[in-house]
């Protein structure tokens, strides 16, 4: 349905983003995960049509975006970071302009408000000012407005930013609602967001995109990147000599200690915590804690983008 090949931007000298490429299939939600910075928003504002990409090419359903945007215009809903509401408007007077600016024919402007109301759960404050309305009601008509003219393709710029947990359970659940009549692809920095709502990941790092499929694709792919906490009774020096030249440690990032213990977060080059546990204690150290760091996605994540801090053994490997 989506083919991205090489996509690239510059603004002036400055590189957006750089050579990404994939795919999703129609129907599905695919997530952009990175850090604020990433590119994320640089994307979707080209696969949205409001900006040109320097190089590559965008194609829905086998027709390319850059010499067809008209065209394409009509396939795409964007809902922005911050949603293009005008707050004096009632819920159906500003879809109803909306659908119309879209082209939306005048015999089918009553039929398709009420429908995506109805979709978006918005029917009971449909003759409210949008102003009136809470933070979660407004990403409702945000949401609304980007499927008013029925697109193939939506686009959803940090969907839940801002939202109080309950309102993001009703916003995950709205976004699944609409799969299957529409492929959606969301940016977001949140994990759990992600995590709970999309069929495929695509992770971007300083412009470029580092690691794209399921979950299940990707932890298979980082599988190696087990990231652990494990508290240790002794000195700093000695405890991270002793832990940096494990093999089974591929890097520190990071340590803390005071005068009862060394908190070290570990990535571990194979999935054996019993090996650390017992070099630790053979080594005369006492064992305070030993526990996941990061849940799996959070792990993937950060083996995708985080620069490691090489251990002991492979600084010295460096200068050798």
């Amino acid at each position: 349905m989506l083919e991205v090949q090489g996509l690239t931007k510059y603004y002036g000298l400055k590189r957006a983003i750089y050579d990404i490429s994939f795919e999703i299939g129609s129907g599905q939600i695919a997530g952009f995960l990175g850090l604020n910075g990433a590119g994320k928003t640089t994307v979707l504002k080209i696969l949205s049509g409001f900006l040109l990409p320097t190089s590559g090419t965008v194609k829905i359903d086998g027709t390319d975006l850059v010499s067809s945007p008209d065209a394409l215009r009509a396939c795409i809903g964007f809902l922005p970071e911050e949603p293009p509401l005008y707050p004096e408007m009632t819920v159906r007077g500003f879809l109803r302009y909306l659908a119309q600016l879209r082209g939306v024919a005048t015999r089918d402007l009553k039929r398709q408000v009420e429908r995506v109301t109805e979709s978006t759960g918005l029917t009971e404050v449909i003759d409210q000012s949008i102003g009136s309305l809470s933070l979660g009601y407004r990403r409702r008509v945000g949401i609304a407005q980007s499927i008013i003219h029925d697109p193939a393709l939506v686009l959803l710029d940090e969907p839940i930013s801002g939202l109080d947990p309950i309102q993001i359970v009703e916003m995950r659940s709205l976004i699944r609602d609409l799969a299957g009549d529409h492929t959606i692809l969301i940016s977001s920095h949140i994990l759990t967001e992600v995590e709970e709502t999309c069929d495929t990941l695509l992770v971007l790092k300083e412009g470029e995109l580092v690691a794209r499929g399921s979950e299940a694709d990707l932890r298979e792919r980082f599988a190696a990147a087990l990231s652990v906490r494990v508290a240790i009774q002794g000195a700093a020096e000695e405890v991270r000599s002793l832990v940096g030249g494990l093999d089974v440690v591929a890097s520190i990032e990071s340590l803390r200690h005071n005068d009862k213990e060394c908190v070290l977060d570990l990535t571990l080059q194979r999935d054996e915590p019993e090996a650390l546990a017992s070099a630790v204690v053979g080594g005369g150290f006492g064992l305070r804690r030993l526990e996941p760091s990061h849940n799996e996605l959070e792990g993937i994540f950060l083996a995708a983008t985080t620069p490691r801090t090489p251990t002991a053994e492979q600084s010295e490997g460096e200068q050798t």
